[in-house]
């Protein structure tokens, strides 16, 4: 890859999946019909048990953000290759700030991974991917976002879903109104959370009564992030999965990632590391392949799947996959059969 390349993708990389504009991008303007529609929300959220103490004070500042709008339906669709992808999500600053983080707060990652069975450098790529190690948290406030998509928006019930999650956190405590920022579209902190998953788990690592992904401290993010993957089935000392050599030949048809079997029926069929290794057996696993016929290969296990209950995009989880494994010290080489080399 050449440097002007580098170069473009480290510059396009800082908006990718993370929260990538600021409160003044989205100034607030007077709209008749959305005042019109918080005031009937504001019944339908009352009838779902939102206090009206809570309503006054998540409402009092909230506004219409046509910029929002704009937003949702004007996104660009940028057709990344995975060789492009894994350019800005495990760049040379990513991992770089990854290794900073991980001494940094390696006491509080190391208590998280006792907690939640994650290792702590797993977390740490969460956290690089989500804001950029909390630098990147978003400041768009949720819930004029929220209300401004839950009146415009296409997917508007989607998004009152979202906006009923964000008033429970409010009335639990957690966060007041003027601290519950984020991106455009309700992702939250430093995990970026949306509502209902943070809902379902955010946890309060310190006891202090509140569950908070938005401030300066960390902690209950980081610990969230685990205890969303310890839940949904994270195996303590499973790699996400290698990069492999398929033998000449090899049926296509078996890859896919509910095409699984054990280590060694694949190492039979002749599938080697793609340093030309024999396979570690970590479990039954699929051979995954991203690019089709021209790119290369992954064998994939368990944790694989985890990953993609957090992000269900294959190029996120092998981004993810792959900073964290670059974090962790791992060597630099990835998808030996893209790219020109240089």
């Amino acid at each position: 890859m050449t440097q002007t390349r580098r170069a473009f993708l480290a510059t396009f990389g800082a908006a990718l999946a993370l929260p990538a504009f600021a409160q003044s991008d989205f100034p607030a303007a007077a709209n008749p019909g959305f005042d019109r529609w918080v005031a009937k929300f504001r019944l339908r959220a009352a009838s779902q048990g939102i206090a009206a103490r809570t309503l006054d004070a998540a409402f009092s500042q909230a506004g219409f953000l046509p910029g929002v709008i704009d937003k949702e339906n004007n996104q660009y669709e940028f057709s990344l290759s995975l060789e492009d992808y894994l350019a800005i999500t495990a760049s040379d600053e990513r991992i770089a700030a990854g290794k900073a983080a991980l001494r940094r707060q390696a006491q509080l990652l190391s208590q998280i991974e006792k907690a939640y069975g994650v290792e702590a450098h797993v977390i740490a790529a969460v956290w690089g991917i989500e804001s950029f190690y909390g630098t990147k948290r978003g400041t768009v406030p949720v819930i004029s976002a929220l209300a401004t998509l839950s009146y415009a928006s296409s997917r508007a019930a989607f998004f009152e879903g979202q906006l009923i999650a964000a008033l429970r956190i409010l009335q639990h405590g957690d966060v007041t109104p003027d601290r519950m920022t984020g991106g455009w579209a309700g992702a939250m902190g430093h995990t970026q959370f949306i509502p209902t998953t943070y809902l379902a788990y955010a946890v309060d690592f310190r006891g202090d009564g509140r569950r908070d992904i938005w401030g300066d401290d960390p902690t209950d993010a980081l610990a969230s992030a685990a205890n969303y993957l310890a839940r949904a089935g994270w195996s303590y000392g499973q790699p996400w999965g290698v990069e492999v050599l398929l033998p000449p030949g090899f049926n296509r048809a078996l890859a896919g990632n509910l095409r699984r079997r054990s280590t060694g029926d694949w190492a039979k069929l002749g599938v080697r590391t793609a340093t030309g290794n024999r396979l570690v057996d970590h479990g039954t696993a699929s051979v995954i392949l991203p690019a089709a016929a021209t790119g290369p290969a992954f064998l994939v296990f368990h944790n694989y799947s985890v990953i993609a209950a957090y992000n269900a995009s294959q190029k996120y989880v092998i981004g993810l996959g792959h900073l964290a494994d670059r974090i962790h010290g791992g060597p630099p080489e990835l998808c030996m059969n893209l790219g020109d080399g240089n």
